[in-house]
């Protein structure tokens, strides 16, 4: 009988190397032979193994390695399972390699995650799975989570990963990074994917969540990289001061137990440091003279950070910013948060007209922020009883339970029970 604290330590292990390694593994594993499909299968097979041995044997001292070797075993007795002519010996023999380079370097393994990433966005591969399979690969999302992300039904959504992971496999997609005349093809949909990881992380408002919480460090340390590798790329620029303007009122965001909006958030716990290297990037990005969307997302942040010297956000800004994403975009979620900012400038009424513009756009239905701006534009033009079937909408539509009881207390206040 294994002791219940070996199996909580042992599955405390796993999980940590899974948020630790999951992409790097994978990217390695899938490199030489190209077919994430299969080093996706091999790693859960070793994950599984890990919480069989790790409770009788102890948690190894690279768990990581283990995992990897583990991984290639599993890969190799698959292929010699099925061996063809598409899985024949020579293939067998680049695995067999591949896992005594990674015994003999254990320590050390390789982070492929990048050439993975610029692999899945390759233009052989559908433009619109493109940054869905990058988040599958190298973060370890599921279809449910990249599917709520993309607004595209999970079982849809995985229907269009299987047949990109086939098509990297038969076309022969190799890993690495492209040259800078490729680089324009697959840019967008690898800082597409960098930002959805981002967003991932920020839907914790109180940080609690680990997992969540290190999917931010993950997404800023990868557009760090970025902007490393393409200093010259505006819009990895862009995509990097909006990350840091967002982590920057991180400690915000809550105040005891409650979730504390932007508008009233403490200035005094925004990192002032870190709102600086965002404009710093900003202005950067400006000189090359090549507007994009995250610039513009940035810059939307940038004027709401602007409070820190103007006493509060900077809306007719914010609105131009807004009119220009949405000219670029066609977003219904920029729409909305246009709306919003329509209605600190022109007034309620404004705002709420905006909102009936896109109303009859079927994904507002189950869209929660649309229904929360519209149920606090209501409530500020006198309509309570609009804003309550609003507010229940809202609430009905949010997951997130600290977000939930803020929208529910919002409601609570309007008095109409």
């Amino acid at each position: 009988m294994i002791p219940e604290k070996d199996e909580r330590a042992a599955r405390a292990a796993a999980e940590s190397a899974a948020r630790r390694s999951y992409g790097k593994l994978i990217a390695y594993l899938a490199a030489r032979s190209r077919d994430v499909a299969a080093a996706e299968d091999a790693l859960a097979e070793a994950f599984a193994r890990a919480l069989s041995d790790w409770p009788r044997n102890g948690v190894p001292q690279n768990p990581e390695a283990w995992l990897l070797t583990a991984a290639r075993r599993r890969a190799i007795d698959a292929a010699r399972r099925r061996k063809s002519a598409a899985m024949g010996e020579e293939h067998l023999i680049l695995m067999a390699e591949e896992l005594e380079e990674a015994a003999s370097n254990a320590a050390a393994i390789p982070d492929r995650r990048l050439a993975l990433m610029f692999a899945c966005a390759h233009p052989a591969i559908e433009a619109a799975v493109r940054a869905p399979l990058i988040l599958q690969c190298v973060l370890g999302f599921d279809a449910v989570a990249i599917g709520s992300a993309f607004l595209v039904a999970p079982a849809t959504m995985g229907q269009r990963l299987v047949r990109a992971k086939t098509k990297i496999r038969a076309a022969g997609i190799p890993f690495r990074v492209p040259e800078p005349d490729e680089l324009a093809q697959r840019l967008d949909s690898v800082l597409d994917a960098v930002y959805a990881v981002f967003a991932e992380g920020w839907s914790d408002p109180f940080g609690a969540d680990l997992k969540r919480r290190e999917l931010s460090g993950e997404a800023i340390w990868l557009g760090r990289l970025l902007v490393a590798l393409m200093p010259d790329q505006p819009e990895a620029l862009g995509l990097l001061a909006l990350m840091l303007h967002a982590e920057a009122r991180r400690n915000a965001r809550r105040d005891a137990e409650a979730y504390v909006p932007l508008a009233d958030q403490a200035m005094s716990l925004w990192d002032h440091a870190m709102i600086e290297e965002a404009d710093a990037l900003l202005l950067r990005a400006r000189v090359l003279d090549a507007i994009g969307r995250y610039q513009l997302e940035a810059a939307v942040q940038s004027a709401h950070a602007a409070r820190r010297h103007l006493g509060r956000s900077d809306w007719k800004a914010i609105v131009m910013l807004y009119d220009g994403l949405l000219a670029l975009t066609q977003s219904p979620v920029v729409a909305v948060n246009r709306a919003v900012a329509l209605a600190e400038v022109e007034g309620t009424a404004a705002g709420l007209a905006a909102l009936d513009a896109i109303a009859t756009d079927r994904r507002m239905a189950e869209y929660q922020p649309y229904w929360a701006a519209r149920a606090n534009l209501l409530a500020r033009f006198g309509d309570r009883e609009g804003a309550d079937e609003a507010y229940a909408l809202a609430i009905g539509l949010e997951s997130d339970p600290v977000l939930r009881a803020f929208l529910q207390k919002k409601r609570t206040a309007l008095g109409t029970d």
